[in-house]
């Protein structure tokens, strides 16, 4: 595997707005973002953007490790639908075993926005759901996309995180401990 290293940019206009996040906390979580990091640019799009690496309490099901999450942004040839496959196929290649939800994992790659498109089938919804109340989502999406507006709310990512109900912390890492 490479040792590309992604810098966070802010987003160009060109671009269509495709944002993953990814979030881990078995095994070591900053090698496996990594790792899904290097799946998806073999295996979705390239990534144009990156946000810091960042530690919060899990979400859901809180007796269990914290998470390390980021968000990534792409660009990519693929529909939303082919794109989750992708990014299924890609959490199976890693090792990922669904047990129960909101449980511990190896790997999760959650399809935040993919530009201004609303999805509503059984199999996807964009944007995702849970956006507006998850500070760790929001944390990492804010600081690559703050003003990148959500589809459906007609709000951008700042007013979405600046309203946000959880108060679960989310910390960046140090420099240190993004190190893999």
């Amino acid at each position: 595997m490479s040792n590309k290293k992604y810098v966070c940019r802010r987003r160009d206009s060109m671009y269509n707005g495709i944002f993953l996040l990814l979030g881990s906390n078995e095994g070591h979580p900053v090698i496996n973002l990594k790792t899904a990091r290097e799946f998806i640019e073999k295996q979705c799009g390239r990534i144009i953007a990156c946000s810091a690496l960042y530690r919060s309490a899990a979400w859901g099901m809180r007796e269990q490790p914290d998470f390390v999450n980021q968000v990534t942004e792409i660009e990519s040839i693929y529909s939303p639908q082919d794109l989750l496959e992708k990014m299924l196929k890609i959490e199976q290649q890693m090792g990922r075993v669904r047990r129960e939800k909101w449980g511990q994992r190896l790997i999760d790659i959650d399809l935040l926005f993919f530009g201004d498109k609303a999805i509503n089938t059984p199999r996807l919804t964009v944007p995702h759901p849970g956006i507006p109340e998850r500070r760790f989502t929001l944390v990492p999406l804010a600081e690559i996309a703050a003003d990148f507006l959500h589809p459906v709310l007609h709000r951008t990512v700042r007013d979405l995180l600046h309203v946000c109900p959880d108060t679960l912390e989310v910390t960046r890492l140090s420099e240190a401990e993004s190190k893999y």
